[in-house]
């Protein structure tokens, strides 16, 4: 998968000129939804199908700041995937490839009544794509 690009922006800076710790978590969600464009299984995708994938937990660990205007790189993997619940891990990187922040993001998968939704029996080639991310830790 590719790396996810943000900018940061002069408006998610603090009056310090550091970006707010908040914009991290919005970056994860970004980087996230363009991880699963790739995947073929955007949220767009899902919600058609009755799917929705709520965060059960964050986690972010910030290593170094950035400022107006930093490019992000963010790289997204699997940590973990059982069927029910999905685990992301998350990278990103300033343009020097230095870590400014690790992350990770937990998920489930629930039809629209808010029932778990099996995935290796509803939505197979979703569940076997992600099954083989989490295996080879991409």
């Amino acid at each position: 998968m590719g790396q996810y690009r943000h900018s940061v922006q002069y408006y998610e800076t603090d009056r310090m000129g550091i970006t707010h710790h908040s914009n991290y978590i919005r970056w994860m969600e970004e980087a996230r939804t363009g991880f699963l464009r790739e995947l073929g299984w955007d949220y767009d995708k899902l919600e058609k199908l009755g799917v929705v994938s709520p965060v059960t937990a964050i986690n972010c660990k910030y290593k170094m700041s950035t400022t107006f205007p930093d490019d992000v790189f963010i790289s997204v993997s699997v940590a973990e995937f059982k069927g029910v619940r999905l685990k992301l891990r998350y990278v990103m990187e300033n343009a020097a490839g230095t870590c400014v922040c690790e992350g990770a993001s937990e998920h489930c998968f629930l039809d629209k009544n808010g029932n778990i939704v099996k995935m290796h029996k509803e939505y197979p080639e979703f569940y076997h794509i992600l099954t083989s991310l989490a295996e080879s830790g991409r």
